[in-house]
């Protein structure tokens, strides 16, 4: 059997006996062991491992729909038999029993390796305020892993975990899912039990799931969304119908002058991207007024919401703030200025937003957005801690304050290798029909899953050959990244080519002929293509471009771009500088 990465695939080998439940776990016991991404505070024992895999074996592997599936848990989320800590290690407590919603998924079958690291006291969006590291991107150990549910993500991206817990405030569960090429779904306020949560803000917190595919989050879903009477914030599961696909969805999108991308054009491209492939499924694109909710996200950190979090931890930090760490410190501190007339005035401003926002959000089916408008790296984020986290949450801090539903969805892959996601969100009790969606796109575009170079089963692949501007970070890769191919490998051809660079353009183009004479090797990247995608792919090719077979190094034979004979009256015969990026170089 092929290394599962979805939660059916693992349970049809538990069935079929291809794999073994306590061989399986330990191996992703020793894999989240291993790890160099800071993404655990801590591992259950192996003794606590065994205790949950003896139990699993007096079980029924049929009637269980999370048998055996190991988690990962935010840790300001408690799991009996480990201390929750709040990223704090002074505010660390042993809770008496788990999480309702962590109890949900342990009787489904579901077992917890342990719990992940986040920003302290889930207080930002990036995953570096830790005393336990910065968290580190799935893709680049430079670039920030997002946060605050930093190693929630990072478990599930790097495939110690099928799934994970985590916890959202302001975009805790959506801005690490996009910098790591996962799905999170942010769901309604109350669908799923915050008993046994340390709380950011009470009124606004929501779990969320972190899943390799969409399938997975509706089946956690159907879990896991069970009312708790002792939540007080818990609300009744009452789906609101959404249209299932993207035909005739009406999709806003905001203007212009209101989408922040904080000089990164990169994601620029890759949002207008998404944008020409969700029309090319059939939406239709509607502009949209996002002003009114970015004013409401405002308030969020500038108005007394950050008094929240003081009353979360007040004792803790009346007793000696110095604990928390420097920028928690300050944020949180920030709260006592803050009077009860200032909050009822807040009040009284947020529900003008509300009633302004659900008016426009009624004109559409969902809205979408970038995830995130940008991403940095650890350093950079160490070095401007409050106005880095501050661009993170432009797109995401109204979401809570507006009582809505959102799911971060992986789009497709920066000339960097970064990932590229965007957001969908629609009013409360729309989560099933966002799910619906996320399945939808993630069937048409193919994409790895996580950081594991891995596809959903059903995807097929073929391996692609290019040698000229559809190379990485050249003019034309995107037309691959944006049909989800990933880089391969790196080689040349045999000595059997010649290359040319042919008239027109712009892009420059090459062309790559056979000559078995006199020929010599170029330089190319085989890049693993989604097979559905081929016929895009071949509408974009002009003349006298072409698909065929072209001969490796190695022997081995591939798909890739040649150039019909004709094509090269008149062009620059460049065979001797040994590949298209060494002609650039002359340019």
């Amino acid at each position: 059997m092929n290394t599962p990465v979805t939660i059916e695939q693992l349970l049809a080998g538990y069935r079929s006996g291809e794999i073994n439940v306590r061989t399986f776990l330990k191996q992703k016991y020793q894999l989240a062991k291993e790890d160099t991404h800071n993404t655990w505070i801590s591992l259950i024992s192996e003794s606590q491992l065994d205790d949950y895999l003896s139990d699993l074996e007096t079980k029924d592997r049929q009637s269980l729909p999370l048998y055996g599936v190991p988690f990962a848990v935010k840790d300001n989320i408690d799991l009996q038999g480990l201390p929750t800590t709040a990223g704090c290690k002074e505010f660390a407590y042993q809770p008496s029993e788990s999480a309702f919603v962590v109890e949900q998924l342990i009787k489904a079958g579901a077992v917890p390796l342990g719990k992940s690291n986040l920003d302290q006291f889930a207080t930002g969006l990036v995953g570096v305020r830790s005393p336990w590291g910065a968290g580190k991107n799935s893709f680049d150990s430079k670039f920030i892993s997002g946060g605050s549910s930093a190693g929630s993500a990072t478990s599930v991206a790097l495939n110690q975990v099928f799934f994970s817990l985590g916890t959202d405030t302001a975009g805790s569960g959506r801005v690490p899912a996009a910098f790591n090429n996962i799905l999170g779904l942010k769901p309604t306020k109350g669908l799923l039990s915050c008993s046994g949560v340390v709380p950011a803000c009470r009124t606004l917190d929501c779990v969320t799931f972190f899943a390799r595919s969409a399938e997975d989050i509706e089946t956690l879903i159907d879990v896991a969304a069970v009312y708790d009477e002792i939540d007080g914030y818990a609300r009744e599961n009452v789906q609101h119908t959404l249209p299932d696909e993207f035909r005739g969805l009406r999709v806003g999108v905001p203007v212009e002058d209101q989408l922040a991308f904080f000089g990164n054009d990169e994601y620029q491209k890759q949002f207008a991207l998404a944008l020409e492939r969700m029309k090319s499924m059939g939406a239709e694109l509607v502009e949209f007024n996002l002003q009114p909710f970015i004013d409401a996200a405002k308030l969020l950190y500038q108005g007394p919401w950050v008094a929240e979090r003081y009353a979360a931890i007040q004792s803790f930090f009346d007793e000696d703030s110095s604990r928390c760490l420097p920028v928690i410190e300050t944020i949180i501190g920030g709260a006592k200025n803050y009077t009860a007339a200032d909050t009822f005035q807040f009040m009284y401003q947020l529900q003008g937003y509300k009633v302004q926002c659900d008016k426009l959000l009624g004109e559409v089916d969902v809205v979408i957005t970038p995830t995130a408008g940008s991403t940095y790296t650890i350093e950079e984020v160490e070095s401007n801690p409050i106005e880095l986290n501050s661009n993170l949450g432009y797109y995401t801090n109204f979401m809570n304050l507006l009582d809505y539903t959102a799911i971060a969805i992986p789009s497709s892959f920066c000339e960097s290798g970064l990932p590229f996601g965007f957001t969908l969100f629609a009013p409360a009790f729309t989560d099933l029909g966002l799910i619906k969606l996320a399945k939808e796109w993630q069937k048409a575009t193919s994409l790895p899953l996580g950081a594991t170079k891995l596809f959903l089963p059903e995807d097929e692949r073929v391996d692609l050959l290019v040698c000229g501007a559809h190379m990485q970070g050249l003019p034309l890769n995107h037309q691959l990244t944006g049909v989800g191919a990933i880089l391969k490998a790196k080689g040349e051809t045999a000595k059997s080519y010649r290359m040319y660079a042919l008239a027109g353009g712009p892009p420059a183009r090459p062309g790559l002929v056979r000559d078995e004479d006199n020929g010599q090797a170029i330089e190319i990247e085989v890049w693993s293509f989604p097979k559905s995608a081929l016929g895009t792919l071949l509408c974009q090719i002009p003349y006298p471009l072409g698909l065929g077979k072209v001969e490796l190094s190695d022997g081995n034979w591939v798909t890739g771009f040649i150039c019909e004979a004709i094509g090269i009256e008149g062009a620059e015969d460049i065979t001797e500088l040994g590949g298209w990026r060494n002609y650039l170089a002359t340019k």
